[in-house]
């Protein structure tokens, strides 16, 4: 086998990141934009000692799952990988690529998988997006829009279909004033009703499923009875102003200066009295918090950054063992590599683990996962 070879191949599954895999000879080959069961052809573009990546061609035996793409840039675009799948399939998908990681991952038993909750906005959802600018020399201008999925190169849009009327409208403001040369990013956001979001704070990005996250959430703070909540990584204080009712006391902990006090107002906007807001390390100021508030009675929201909690964190929740960890996650393989270090020696158990689609035509999705602990022995 090598690069440019055109064969022919029968997809098994897809992979967690949207690529279908298929087998030639035994070997393992990577293809994007496919379905599981469908024949394809396609080319060979990539050969390492363990697999090879190859492009689609054409679609010889098509799954009843797929449908047409809405979008004119799907394909070349890198930002979604399922448009060409139904959505009942992409939820059946990512409920199998989530219960697979957990189980290679950390040996977890796949009926703590819930199935994904669904949003009912499939398109249009996004409010938050990154545009990148490029200097195209072929035709001596910029490119503006995002990454391609197959290099580094800017692929030039004039709209997105999984963001919002907003950002659209926005993105043709940009190509009307374009930045003054290329290697800039351009971050375009949509201003959550009712909540004071810095520029460069995070918030979620569908506002469409923010009752339905809250709802996932709540409802596993409230079935722990705990009395004390720390939010951890708790940016604009979004889970802790939601759940502020459900405790006595709570304390929310980001190192983001600008989000804490944008956290500060956004409790005072809805007379939530009950628990502060500090900046700093998580790892540096949950010791406190955990001495202030009896572990046995208090629950950590922790909704840290892609990457996952840091190991000083994990550590030390595995030290003072609060009754309940809510760990709240949009990237399946980090969550199951953390919950995999929380349960070992039987520290915590894995409750229940609630997916949520909030981006719809993508890979990724968002996971809330309850964790308890068990008695010390």
């Amino acid at each position: 086998m090598s690069p440019d070879t055109k064969v022919s191949l029968t997809i098994e599954d897809i992979a967690f990141g949207g690529e279908g895999v298929a087998r030639l000879n035994g070997f393992v080959v990577f293809v994007p934009f496919v379905l599981p069961d469908e024949v394809v052809e396609a080319e060979i573009t990539e050969v390492k000692k363990k697999f090879a990546r190859a492009r689609l061609l054409r679609v010889l035996r098509a799954s009843p799952d797929r449908v047409a793409p809405e979008c004119r840039y799907f394909g070349d675009c890198g930002g979604c990988q399922y448009q060409h799948v139904g959505y009942a399939a992409q939820l059946r998908i990512k409920h199998k690529q989530i219960t697979d990681l957990f189980q290679r991952i950390g040996g977890f038993a796949g009926s703590a998988i819930e199935p994904v909750v669904p949003c009912l906005q499939q398109y249009g959802y996004r409010n938050r997006i990154m545009v990148r600018s490029q200097w195209d020399k072929f035709k001596k201008g910029l490119n503006i829009g995002f990454i391609r999925h197959d290099n580094r190169l800017v692929l030039d849009i004039e709209e997105c279909k999984i963001a919002g009327p907003a950002l659209n409208e926005q993105i043709n403001r940009v190509r009307a004033e374009p930045p003054a040369k290329g290697g800039l990013k351009v971050a375009l956001r949509e201003a959550p009703e009712g909540w004071e979001v810095p520029r460069d704070s995070f918030f979620q990005s569908n506002f469409f499923m923010l009752l339905k996250l809250v709802d996932a959430v709540r409802e596993r703070l409230r079935d722990s009875g705990v009395r004390h909540l720390v939010d951890a990584y708790c940016g604009v204080g979004f889970f802790a102003v939601e759940l502020a009712d459900l405790v006595e006391s709570f304390a929310g902990v980001e190192m983001d200066q600008l989000a804490i006090k944008a956290a500060r107002r956004n409790a005072a906007n809805r007379q939530r009295t009950n628990g502060e807001f500090l900046a700093g390390n998580v790892a540096e100021v949950l010791p406190e918090l955990l001495q202030r508030f009896p572990p046995t009675a208090t629950a950590v929201v922790v909704d840290p950054p892609r990457v996952g909690c840091s190991p000083a964190s994990l550590g030390l929740l595995r030290q003072t063992r609060p009754a309940q960890v809510i760990y709240v996650s949009c990237h399946p393989a980090t969550l199951a590599r953390d919950l995999n270090v929380l349960c070992g020696g039987e520290v915590y158990e894995l409750v229940k683990v609630i997916p949520l689609d909030m981006f719809p035509q993508t890979q990724h999705v968002e996971c809330v996962a309850d964790l308890r602990a068990r008695p010390a022995l």
